[in-house]
């Protein structure tokens, strides 16, 4: 039986993520703020919560994140935006990634994922604002991409991979006037394209339908 980790499993994506796993016969460990503590903002949860787990995920999948309250102007920019923005979307799955590469195997392919968006692209930004989570989601991408590089060299069949899931119906965006996508329906296609890819696309920022996204 496959084995796979879903980081935020209590959220709506993250749930979502485990419930289609598990359909699927996946044996699935799940891990949250809400149920179990798991702080991606410190790293001695980050570490204490991993390092109680057994080697051997098939696929790792971080469905952590948080949206704040988007600037409009660069007059409403902040300091403490900008770092609370970058320490949970940027910061907290890189960490979650250097503490559960250990757990991957070496010998087999292995899926690592972390839900990025499409307002982390500088090439797609035609609309401006946004400053905090755009940012911080450019730094998820970069720091994914570069682990992507190095790890290849101890994980040869290993994919990581940033993902956008579209604008998916959750507390996360209860407000915004989108037409949203069902929770199961994102997650089902999310794993669609996340299992579908190879070595050779790892490092790569894909969204919900298996387009790439610009960096």
């Amino acid at each position: 039986m496959k084995r796979a980790l879903v980081l935020g499993d209590s959220g709506g994506i993250g749930s979502a993520i485990r419930v289609c796993l598990e359909a699927d016969g996946w044996a699935v460990t799940g891990l949250s703020r809400r149920a179990d503590g798991f702080d991606v903002t410190s790293e001695a949860s980050v570490e204490s919560h991993l390092g109680r787990l057994e080697p051997g995920f098939d696929l790792i999948f971080v469905a952590t994140g948080a949206l704040g309250t988007p600037e409009k102007a660069l007059s409403q920019l902040s300091v403490e935006e900008l770092q609370a923005q970058f320490l949970v979307n940027a910061v907290g799955p890189a960490l979650i990634l250097k503490h559960a590469a250990r757990l991957l195997p070496r010998d087999r392919p292995a899926h690592f994922a972390a839900l990025s968006a499409r307002v982390g692209s500088i090439g797609d930004n035609g609309l401006g604002g946004w400053y905090s989570y755009r940012t911080a989601k450019a730094a998820l991408n970069q720091l994914l991409h570069t682990a992507a590089i190095e790890l290849k060299r101890k994980y040869p069949q290993l994919v990581v991979a940033c993902l956008h899931p579209g604008t998916v119906e959750t507390e996360f965006t209860r407000d915004y006037p989108r037409e949203k996508l069902a929770p199961e329906v994102a997650a089902r296609a999310l794993l669609e394209v996340l299992l579908a890819l190879g070595p050779a696309q790892s490092g790569q920022f894909f969204d919900y339908k298996g387009k790439p996204v610009p960096w």
